[in-house]
């Protein structure tokens, strides 16, 4: 039997600005909440709302639907680049001090200050 392979390292963080790329929120922007490495999915700020129901609690006695975030496959954003406001892949490279860090395929920024 085959070992499962490993999933790919994603240059997203938390705090990030991004814009959907595909599906129903195509064009949408919003920051990164929470990257999920292990499964390849972001959650981003105000995209992907759904209804949750909530059973009955001694808080909330009365239940109800609760709006939350989903997640998002990470193939489907996009990293905004901070100088043009475009998306734009990521990739990585040295500083001056030889540290690594990510920069902005399109303008040729450095995204980590």
């Amino acid at each position: 039997m085959a070992k499962a392979k490993a999933p790919a390292k994603l240059r997203l963080k938390r705090g990030d600005t991004v814009r959907v790329m595909s599906g129903k929120h195509r064009g949408a922007e919003g920051e990164v909440l929470q990257v999920m490495h292990d499964k390849q999915r972001v959650l981003v700020k105000n995209v992907n709302i759904i209804k949750k129901a909530q059973k009955p609690t001694q808080q909330n006695p009365r239940g109800g639907f609760k709006e939350q975030e989903a997640a998002l496959h990470a193939s489907n954003v996009r990293l905004v680049d901070p100088t043009t406001g475009e998306p734009t892949r990521v990739r990585s490279g040295l500083n001056a001090e030889g540290r690594k860090v990510r920069i902005s395929v399109k303008s040729g920024a450095v995204l980590d200050e």
